[in-house]
Order: C-alpha cells, then structure tokens, then sequence
C-alpha cells in the first residue's frame, strides 16, 4: 500500500474500519477508495479528490474537506460534525442519514447532494444558497 500523506495516490484502495484521526491528506487522491467505518476525526484533507469514493458510517468530525472534490461520494450515515467543507463540490454525493448539522458549508454546493428533508432545512437556514 502507497504511504499515507499530503498528495498521495490512495486512488481504488480500502481503508475499512482503519484508524487514520489526525492523518494529512490533503491533496490526496482518493478517487473510488473505500473509506466505510474508517475514524478520520480531525484529519486534513483539504484539497483531496473523494469523486466516487465510499465513506459509509464513517467518523468524519472535526475533520477539513475545504477545497475537496466530494461529487459523487456514497457518505450515508457518515459523521461529519464541526467538519469544514468550505468550497467544496459535492454534485450527486450521497448525505442521506449523515450528522453534519454543525459543520462549516461556506461555499460547498451541498444543495446538488441527496440528504435528508431536515438537515437541508437547516443547512438553507444557516448557509443560504450564494449566487
């Protein structure tokens, strides 16, 4: 397996269930990794390509996606609370059943993803679509 960092080619692996709180992958490229169960708490990974990765039931909090290519992204029943997804692209990921009620939006079309009717109430409140 590639070595775990900033800009690594992680693209098609599988990191179930794996333990990766705090690691630095920012500008990674995690294109179709299979990311369900891993505890990425607090990771960077800012910058990252996600396009069609698979983040089921994945701990995500407090973790940094700004700038990351999330379209795609099968994140059902992930948690992404106080995460921060400021710009990020996120056309067709799939939200539904995520806890990310208090993450940062700023910027991220969260609007073009499948969630929940009561998270999307809440994100519309507080981070109005910008045109």
């Amino acid at each position: 397996m590639t070595e775990l960092g900033p800009g690594a080619d992680l693209s098609f692996q599988s990191f179930v269930g794996r333990d990766l709180r705090g690691v630095d992958l920012s500008g990674a490229n995690l294109r179709r990794a299979i990311l369900d169960g891993a505890d990425l708490e607090g990771a960077n990974l800012s910058g990252t390509d996600l396009r069609q990765a698979s983040m089921i039931a994945t701990n995500a909090m407090k973790a940094a996606f700004d700038h990351a290519d999330m379209r795609n992204v099968k994140a059902k029943k992930a948690r992404f609370g106080l995460a921060n997804f400021q710009n990020t692209r996120m056309d067709g990921a799939d939200l539904r059943g995520i806890r990310g009620r208090y993450a940062v939006w700023r910027g991220a079309n969260w609007w073009d993803a499948k969630m929940n009717d009561d998270l999307r109430a809440a994100l519309t409140k507080k981070w109005p679509r910008e045109d």
